[in-house]
């Protein structure tokens, strides 16, 4: 089986306000395009199709727009399952009337231990998945004890092996943090893991490799990047687009594998790179400098997103100027992020300058909520009830606004 792997799509996803819809339709029609050149018998997209439960109404459609174009138009079946950031029940409207057309959508853990069966390969789909819903679904089984994540995977991996048929390659599409656990590389992974995602949405309880060893190819989902990936066999594709300023420093191109997987167990892979529409640059000088014509006539001004880290060598430095309205007169209105730091290793001094300033984009309605309430409470954290009414509250916000 030939297929192409990406994963983390985030459809409606912002930067700091800023809608990146744009980007990321520019990412998709080149991976429809690239699905077509490379005649892949199917597209894995695995999890965190949408950025949010409830997603505003353009990213539906343009979800829906990359879908018909794979499905209907060219007949490339989308093997796909929900990410912590999805609504899974609300995804899987439909599913039973998609699925003979050739979108095969997992949002249930039960639908796991159905192989999808194509003439030489089982795919498994595995969706984002919380302790609970395996204590629910082993609740007759009580041998099983259900403690964790990595407990529940290890009961979960094992009931899926037993569908394995001998002479099929076998490709398992999963949304979770998973590292090597026994050495140095594996240490440096979860380094990487904890840079691309918030330890607030989805968890980084890391899972070990090792509990995927009998899997010809794994396709996962939910690590922002293509480096974090535990080995050759088992691959994060990454997001095909740059989310935040964050992963913009990396500097790192942003793309997805085109995958053959061998009955013999043979795998053969090659990363294709995507390009970028509209950059973001992280611009980290004095403002002396960012305002000089010598050096902003090398940037792509009213071209790219900007964040600018202004090295100052104290607080009253810039006192009096108006930096915003100066830097969007040079470089445009797209500024994301305007950051201080002094010139000193003082880290005490760098956090009293950017007091305020800390980049909420990684956070959900939520969780902001949730750490204004710590703060203004002096630490107490909501009870199960509150987050439920704040939960409900932000989701009727979002239907009103379709």
């Amino acid at each position: 089986m030939k297929f192409l792997h990406t994963s983390d799509w985030h459809v409606g996803r912002t930067l700091n306000g800023w809608s990146l819809l744009e980007e990321q339709e520019w990412a998709f029609e080149q991976i429809v395009k690239l699905a077509i050149a490379e005649k892949v018998d199917g597209v894995v997209i695995a999890g965190d199709l949408y950025d949010r439960a409830v997603p505003p109404t353009n990213a539906i459609k343009l979800f829906n727009k990359i879908l018909y174009q794979l499905v209907l138009e060219h007949g490339i079946p989308v093997y796909a399952i929900s990410g912590n950031h999805d609504g899974a029940e609300r995804i899987r409207f439909g599913r039973e009337f998609f699925e003979p057309l050739g979108l095969h959508l997992a949002t249930r853990l039960e639908e796991a231990f159905i192989p999808i069966e194509l003439e030489d390969t089982q795919i498994f789909l595995l969706p984002f998945i919380d302790p609970i819903d395996a204590r629910i679904y082993y609740k007759d089984d009580e041998e099983k004890d259900i403690q964790g994540i990595g407990d529940a995977l290890k009961y979960i991996i094992e009931d899926i092996k037993a569908h394995f048929n001998p002479k099929k390659a076998h490709v398992l599409v999963t949304h979770f943090a998973v590292s090597k656990k026994e050495d140095q590389e594996g240490q440096e992974l979860r380094k990487q893991m904890l840079s691309e995602t918030s330890n607030k949405v989805g968890g980084l309880n890391t899972i070990s490799s090792n509990m995927f060893k009998d899997f010809d190819y794994v396709a996962l989902g939910h690590i922002h990047t293509r480096f974090a990936s535990p080995s050759e066999y088992i691959k994060y594709s990454g997001s095909p687009v740059t989310f935040n300023v964050k992963e913009a420093k990396r500097n790192e191109k942003k793309g997805v594998y085109v995958v053959e997987v061998k009955p013999t167990g043979q795998i053969n892979q090659t990363f294709h790179a995507l390009e970028v529409k509209k950059p973001i640059m992280v611009l980290k000088e004095s403002f002396e400098t960012l305002v000089s014509k010598e050096y902003y006539k090398n940037q792509p001004c009213h071209e790219a997103w900007f964040a600018f880290e202004i090295h100052i060598s104290n607080r009253k430095e810039l006192e009096g100027v108006n930096i915003r309205a100066r830097l969007e007169e040079i470089y445009g209105q797209d500024i994301v992020e305007i950051y201080f730091t002094t010139l000193t290793n003082n880290d005490s001094v760098k956090r009293e300058l950017n007091k305020g300033a800390e980049n909420l984009e990684l956070l959900s309605p939520e969780e902001v909520v949730s750490e204004f309430y710590q703060m203004v409470t002096g630490g107490l954290s909501l009870s199960r009830e509150q987050s439920k009414i704040i939960k409900e509250i932000f989701e009727d916000l979002e239907r009103s606004k379709q």
